[in-house]
């Protein structure tokens, strides 16, 4: 039975290093979109993936380091970028992210 539990052990320690270099180059990627990014679309597309992709990594390091205290990192990590997505949205649709109406 102890057998079992260390090679589970093991392979849930190189299942999540794998993951977290495959993450790693994806954030890497995805900086280099969003900054050389030919248009603000695609830097906002950039951005929230990059964001998930910030969960993904709190995720696997909780995972590694056997704690929950990371999930409330992923819960803010995942509030923020949904706003600052629909903040991006906004921005990219009218220009302007405070309407200001003097009539």
């Amino acid at each position: 039975m102890t057998d079992t539990l260390e090679f589970t052990e093991q392979l849930l320690t190189f299942v999540t290093l794998i993951c977290l270099v495959g993450i790693a180059v994806s954030v890497l990627l995805l900086l280099y979109r969003i900054i050389i990014g030919p248009t603000n679309p695609d830097r906002a597309t950039a951005l929230d993936a990059l964001g998930i992709n910030l969960m993904a990594i709190a995720a696997l390091m909780a995972i590694r380091l056997v704690t929950s205290y990371l999930n409330d990192v992923i819960l803010l990590i995942g509030i923020l970028g949904f706003i600052s997505t629909l903040a991006i949205a906004k921005y990219v649709e009218k220009g302007d992210l405070i309407d200001r109406d003097f009539d």
